[in-house]
């Protein structure tokens, strides 16, 4: 189902790219999206098990953008096609602490046949660049290699060293690549303090004098758990009042159902300080239903915030019609908020009740930071550069990324993937669903802001 970009295609490209910058635009500007095209072609699907593509041949295409003007990366295998590429970039001022920028390549899987353009095609239509990995996250990809690209080929140095990383595995944890490189390869990082990542930096527009771009602070952590019920088998048209399915479907159904109750965190407090000043409005967090409606696209990344949460994903039991299984399993996808995780296993394991055995597939830490200091300054500083009404705010994500391996090293982590979004646009929508796809203004305006950004911390 992949589509991989041919040389003569890449040619055309850099070529067309270069053409463009003669003309005005940067040159950073001018290949962005051809480098998002060029990275959605390359089906990177994980599916979790490792019967995927994996990540190598993107990560060849990264080293090879990176070493075009100089670079050295190294390209890291944590099992066989399971690829990182990691690069430092020598700063002006070696003495400070450097700043880590990362991405991953990989993909969640992606049906063709639901999809307007296909899913790695990586088609520029209607303004767009559609395709799987367009705004999770080879947009960001993109945009660090336009504005690297451009800076290594007029030679300017970054203020402090910079480190690359563009990682495998994030959609399944990083266990195969950024906790691989942490826990495997920590002196990748050494001096690094802080870092960006993805899904932040995005816009909100409020009104004609206001536009809010979200700056992730905090994510919740996670249990991506197995559920278990054992029963007694037996022939299926005899009474069986010990049927494992019925006793793992009503407590499936309990928790579907269940609503953990309200948490409001730091980060989320100043979230809603922030949205109520821009509203004009004071703000209810035990009554956010007509606030999120307000919120359009973004109401399903904030909604998820103000609470834990736990969503049955996957139920399987039985090999045969007429056989009763004397076993039945489910999956969960379990988040919870800073501050809560005793908190929420505990009221998860009341709802499940003593039937059920939990045991966890997947778990990870929730992480927050403050917003404040010199990093979110230059962003701010950055931002307005490019947008006069713009206004950085920090919020919490409901799912996870990267961050969560790099915080164990000490390092900072915000994230901020600056893209300025047309206000009808479903962003949040766009996060494994169907047509994802990502403005090529959008892409531009990011490689602008990156750009100030770097010179500004």
């Amino acid at each position: 189902m992949g589509h991989e970009v041919n040389d003569t295609e890449r040619r055309s490209s850099v070529s067309e790219t270069v053409g463009a910058s003669r003309q005005g635009e940067g040159f950073g500007e001018a290949e962005v999206a051809e480098l998002c095209r060029d990275l959605i072609r390359i089906d990177t699907s994980n599916y979790g098990d490792n019967s995927g593509p994996g990540e190598r041949a993107a990560a060849e295409y990264v080293a090879e953008k990176l070493a075009e003007f100089g670079l050295e990366p190294q390209i890291i295998e944590s099992t066989k096609g399971r690829a990182s590429t990691i690069a430092r970039i020598e700063g002006e001022d070696r003495s400070r602490p450097g700043l880590l920028i990362h991405g991953h390549t990989d993909v969640v899987p992606a049906n063709a046949d639901d999809w307007t353009h296909h899913p790695f095609a990586g088609e520029i239509a209607d303004g767009m660049v559609w395709g799987r990995g367009a705004v999770d996250m080879k947009d960001m990809d993109a945009m660090t290699l336009a504005v690297v690209r451009e800076r290594l080929r007029s030679g300017r140095k970054p203020p402090r060293d910079i480190v690359l990383a563009f990682l495998a595995d994030e959609e399944a944890g990083g266990v195969y690549g950024a906790h691989h490189l942490v826990d495997k390869h920590p002196g990748l990082f050494e001096g690094v303090t802080e870092a960006i990542g993805e899904v932040g930096g995005f816009s909100f527009t409020v009104n004609e004098q206001l536009r809010l771009y979200l700056v992730e602070t905090a994510e919740k952590g996670m249990h991506w758990m197995r559920l278990t019920v054992d029963g007694t088998a037996g022939h299926g048209s005899m009474t069986n009042k010990d049927n494992a399915i019925t006793e793992l479907c009503e407590a499936v159904a309990r928790l579907g159902r269940h609503q953990f109750p309200v948490r409001v965190t730091k980060t989320v407090r100043h979230f809603l300080d922030e949205l109520s000043d821009a509203l004009g409005v004071e703000l209810d967090p035990e009554d956010m239903d007509t606030t999120l409606e307000r919120l359009g696209g973004i109401a399903k990344l904030i909604g998820a915030t103000l609470r834990n949460t736990a969503q049955p994903t996957m139920l399987g039991a039985g090999y045969k019609v007429n056989v009763i299984p004397g076993q039945a399993t489910a999956h969960v996808d379990g988040r919870f908020l800073p501050g809560y995780e005793e908190e929420f296993l505990t009221q998860l394991d009341a709802v499940l009740g003593p039937r059920v055995k939990r045991e966890d597939v997947h778990s990870d830490k929730a992480v927050e930071t403050d917003f404040d200091g010199p990093l979110v300054d230059a962003m701010q500083k950055a931002l307005r550069a490019e947008d006069p009404i713009a206004r950085a705010v920090p919020y919490t994500l409901s799912g996870g990324t990267d961050a969560k391996a790099f915080s164990d090293l000490g390092i900072r982590c915000f994230g901020f993937a600056p893209l300025q979004l047309p206000p009808e646009l479903d962003f949040a929508g766009m996060f494994h669903g169907v047509d994802e796809r990502v403005p090529v203004d959008a892409l531009k305006f990011g490689v602008r802001v990156l750009d100030r950004f770097i010179d500004a911390c």
